[in-house]
């Protein structure tokens, strides 16, 4: 039981991606249906997915995700695990999007 009291201070990892452009809407389709799985497999929960937005500053009002995993280094092992990059070549250049990986507070 240490050990899952331990990962429940470390810092929560997440992934937050800004859609600027959907050019190609069946490649994104494809990427998400390879992408949830893998998301899921590895350990990450969906808080938000393309849900109403208002941009502000040099904001853009387009598609955002925002996943939740339990530590940062849980985040970057999803983003790099086999069932994601699947995902990733299934996007390829279907969109343009700034796509963050970063820890969180505590």
């Amino acid at each position: 039981m240490h050990s899952s009291q331990h990962w429940r201070f470390q810092p929560k990892g997440y992934w937050v991606s800004v859609y600027r452009t959907i050019s190609d809407p069946e490649k994104l389709a494809a990427y998400n249906k390879l992408a949830g799985p893998a998301v899921k497999a590895g350990g990450g929960r969906t808080l938000v997915r393309g849900g109403r937005v208002v941009a502000h500053d040099a904001g853009i009002a387009e598609r955002t995700v925002l996943i939740e995993f339990d530590s940062f280094e849980q985040a970057v092992a999803a983003y790099e695990s086999a069932a994601y990059q699947e995902a990733l070549v299934a996007l390829s250049d279907g969109v343009e999007r700034d796509f963050r990986l970063v820890e969180g507070i505590d």
